[in-house]
């Protein structure tokens, strides 16, 4: 009997071994379609997140050729495209950039990896410099607690920056009121607001500021998702089964796409939980086919 229990031990471990290095080599495309009288025309945008430098295939030639299968009309960039390590390259994330750029506008808002360069120069160095410099050689201009606004669809593309007193570890932190206001403004009710906000865990902030859409990405689908439940395990705050750990969340009419993002750090791994990116249409209400 203990030979049996140990051989579906053995069996279980190595099933999920194989699906570990899958999960952790592969990402699926998901589709979201938002409708409102506010919205102009249309407009396809693929959202990405923490990519990490995560490499598929040469060049991330398989991120690449996705995006672009996906026809959108931009791209919006949840944050944490590199890795903040002392001394450690950010070309791969570069790359990416810089190859989607020659065909497709950025809206790019910071994730804490990002924002981690310019607060720690002791440890960075000039990273966080060369970083922006190559950004903006390629023509990408970041969304730092800025707007864009793209009047002929209706919609106004928020980036939003939070201090890093927000990431700490084990709980939420409270967040004033009037602390969004303060950092970007009034949003105009008049039109589609669209927030990039890397960090999930405010997105009821996020909504009553005004967010009609909140792009967030951070807590990587929860590392390892329960098999039926389809629950995150863990967030990277070290929180076990984080509220919001992937997909779509509503709160007073407003919602909160939640990527689980494309690559892995410190938790070298993915398991029952690939990489994901978006595709989001923003559609004139009139526009969206009725319901069968």
């Amino acid at each position: 009997m203990i030979d049996v229990i140990v051989s579906i031990i053995c069996m279980i471990a190595i099933i999920c071994i194989w699906i570990m290095l899958y999960d952790s080599n592969r990402f699926v495309i998901r589709t979201h379609v938002t409708a409102d009288e506010r919205i102009r025309k249309p407009l396809r945008a693929v959202v990405l997140a923490d990519l990490h430098n995560k490499c598929y295939g040469k060049e991330n030639m398989r991120i690449l050729e996705a995006v672009r299968e996906c026809r959108p009309d931009c791209v919006f960039i949840a944050g944490d495209m590199l890795t903040a390590k002392p001394g450690k390259s950010f070309e791969t994330a570069l790359h990416v950039l810089e190859e989607l750029a020659k065909d497709y506008p950025i809206y790019y808002g910071n994730g804490n990896h990002e924002h981690r360069l310019k607060l720690y120069p002791d440890s960075y160095g000039d990273m966080a410099q060369r970083y922006e410099a190559a950004l903006r050689e390629a023509g990408i201009e970041r969304l730092v607690n800025s707007h864009i606004s793209l009047q002929s669809h209706g919609i106004t593309v928020y980036g939003s920056e939070i201090d890093k007193f927000y990431y700490k570890r084990f709980k939420v932190q409270h967040m004033e009121p009037d602390y969004l206001e303060q950092l970007l403004g009034a949003p105009d009710p008049g039109v589609y607001n669209v927030l990039i906000a890397h960090d999930p865990d405010y997105f009821p902030q996020y909504a009553e500021w005004g967010a009609d859409l909140t792009v967030s990405g951070h807590v990587h689908g929860g590392i390892v998702r329960v098999p039926f439940w389809g629950k995150g395990i863990a967030s990277p705050n070290i929180r076990l089964f984080p509220r919001y750990d992937g997909g779509l969340f509503h709160e007073k009419g407003k919602t909160m796409l939640l990527s689980r993002g494309l690559g892995i750090h410190t938790i070298p791994f993915r398991l029952f939980n690939p990489g994901e990116l978006w595709v989001v249409d923003f559609q004139p209400k009139e526009d969206v086919p009725p319901m069968e």
